[in-house]
């Protein structure tokens, strides 16, 4: 419902006149659907009279296909011709039309209607038919549209956006390249060429961004009227990736594009801010000295393979703040449009305390002997232990230190061992645990 009252805002705008005409329903379908109406009629005598599928052209019948029911009590009257089928069932005093495998050229005003003596149709109700194409791109993609305007005679050709359904606010027109009211998410990245010999004008949008996903028309502009030729409606879809890594590792990522339509353009590395906003934190456009080396900027290092259309991008030493979301992305004229956005997760090590600390690079070996110091005064718990070491410990090898039965303080009676796990600071050799 709320998808058909914003159609019904629109529809002033597109067809001017339409609240003169009789009630009307409105349908909005996508090219290559099916519409199906049912058009009561409340009259007794309808049922003996011709009934008809019309387009309506400056209010004016255009026939399609009309039927005839003979007889009051038959079940049903069917005829069809081309893409549409008409059935009268005079027992139920409905009308039913079907047009299969719609067209953009369908787009339009239609009424079932029943034919007078006089020969002159009177609607029983009036469609508003809106059929538009649908696609579906990813981002850096590029969408192409023709929409023949053979039949609207001359005027302006536009190719505006509708936000809420309200009004289509101009991203492109034909009397001049660009217009200032066009958001910047689409400023520089649409062409709209006329071919007044072929009557047909051909939009172009280039690197398309998840923004733009959106309902475009087509249309033909005379003074405040806007008369629609084509509707479209784009889904642009992010290429995603995920990584995780620990703390102090390195992270690569590798980002795909068209060598053949974006080799010659600068790459960028940013992280995603506020509202989307994304920070490069470093391009190709500082070559470094040296054929082999890559820019890097701090940490960070980014690679371009222009010959496979591959972007490789290096982050050392990685810590849990750069956690986050990051593009690569195309950097030109100071824009950055997305080819892929990333997700990073960085998880620290096993840390559960202070004093535990990340698995050294190798593991610690006791020495065949230790030695333990017992507290002065046996009363109290045990104080400190010395141990010798070969190397450093791992800290998931803990270590098992044997007590004195008379330093079991508060313990049972039977029972002679004591465990303690240490957890170490620093590991010099002869440290105090």
């Amino acid at each position: 419902m709320a998808v058909e009252l914003r159609v019904l805002l629109l529809l002033p705008l597109c067809f001017p006149g339409l609240h003169a005409q009789p009630a009307y329903a409105v349908e909005t379908l996508s090219e290559g659907s099916t519409l199906s109406i049912q058009c009561p009629y409340t009259a007794q005598d309808n049922y003996l009279q011709l009934k008809a599928w019309c387009r309506l052209r400056d209010d004016t019948c255009d026939l399609l296909v009309q039927i005839h029911t003979s007889r009051p009590y038959q079940y049903m009257t069917r005829a069809k011709k081309g893409r549409v089928t008409i059935e009268d069932y005079p027992m139920n005093s409905t009308v039913s039309v079907t047009m299969v495998n719609l067209q953009v050229e369908d787009s339009g005003k239609y009424s079932c209607a029943y034919r007078q003596p006089s020969r002159s149709y009177i609607p029983l109700k009036i469609i508003v038919l809106i059929v538009f194409k649908e696609f579906y791109m990813c981002e850096l993609d590029s969408l192409s549209v023709q929409c023949p305007y053979s039949t609207l005679g001359f005027g302006t050709k536009t190719w505006c956006r509708t936000e809420d359904w309200t009004e289509c606010k101009v991203v492109a027109r034909t009397d001049y390249p660009a217009t200032r009211q066009s958001g910047k998410a689409l400023e520089g990245r649409t062409l709209i060429w006329d071919d007044t010999r072929q009557r047909t004008v051909t939009i172009t949008m280039q690197k398309l961004q998840a923004q733009d996903t959106g309902m475009y028309w087509c249309a033909l502009a005379r003074g405040p009227h806007f008369t629609p030729i084509t509707g479209v409606k784009l889904s642009v879809s992010k290429r995603v990736q995920q990584h995780t890594a620990k703390e102090s590792g390195n992270v690569s990522v590798q980002c795909q594009y068209s060598a053949h339509h974006y080799g010659a353009v600068n790459k960028a590395w940013c992280k995603e801010g506020a509202q989307e906003a994304c920070t490069a934190m470093v391009n190709t456009i500082s070559k470094p000295s040296g054929y082999l080396r890559a820019p890097r900027q701090g940490r960070v290092t980014i690679q371009d393979d222009t010959q496979q259309g591959t972007v490789t991008i290096t982050m050392e030493e990685v810590q849990a703040q750069d956690s986050g979301v990051y593009w690569c992305a195309l950097y030109e004229h100071s824009h950055l449009f997305r080819m892929a956005e990333v997700t990073l997760n960085i998880s620290k090590g096993t840390r559960q305390a202070e004093d535990i600390y990340d698995k050294p690079d190798d593991i610690a070996q006791l020495d065949s002997t230790e030695r333990m110091e017992s507290p002065k005064d046996d009363s109290k718990d045990l104080k400190y232990v010395t141990l010798n070491f070969q190397s450093r410990l791992s800290p998931e090898d803990p270590l098992y230190c044997n007590v004195e039965p008379n330093q079991t303080h508060r313990k049972p009676e039977d029972e002679n061992v004591e465990y303690a796990i240490i957890a170490l600071k620093q590991l010099p050799t002869n440290d105090k645990g």
